[in-house]
């Protein structure tokens, strides 16, 4: 078994970093704004910041629920968010800012939606 309100409090600030991920971005209309201008850059590498830190939080969740918990939601990519965290953390000049992009805003939406269910189901 596992600390269901350790739980919810991971879950929580995952929301929050998605959150924050969305709002920040939502001026960005392809992933060329990243580069366009310093404070393009700067967004870039803040929403890098907060993916990792999603990956972690949901490596962290795998590993607290013994890997039980996450296939139970499977409409969101798990190993796909903990890979774009190692891939941020250990190949920082390979990434690419389509993939970031894309990620942004065709898969966060539909993680925190999923986030949230997750925290209205513990």
């Amino acid at each position: 078994m596992f600390d269901e309100e350790l739980l919810y409090y991971s879950l929580q600030r995952i929301a929050t970093a998605i959150e924050r991920i969305i709002n920040n971005s939502k001026f960005i209309e392809n992933s060329e704004c990243y580069l366009l201008s310093p404070a393009g850059m700067e967004r870039l590498e803040s929403t890098c910041m907060l993916l990792l830190a999603v990956g972690e939080g949901i490596k962290g969740i795998d590993k607290m629920t013994n890997k039980q918990l996450l296939p139970n939601y499977p409409e969101v990519d798990w190993k796909g968010a903990m890979g774009i965290r190692d891939i941020i953390a250990h190949h920082y000049f390979d990434i690419d800012e389509a993939i970031v992009f894309e990620v942004v805003k065709n898969k966060l939406p539909g993680m925190l939606k999923t986030i949230n269910k997750m925290l209205e189901e513990i």
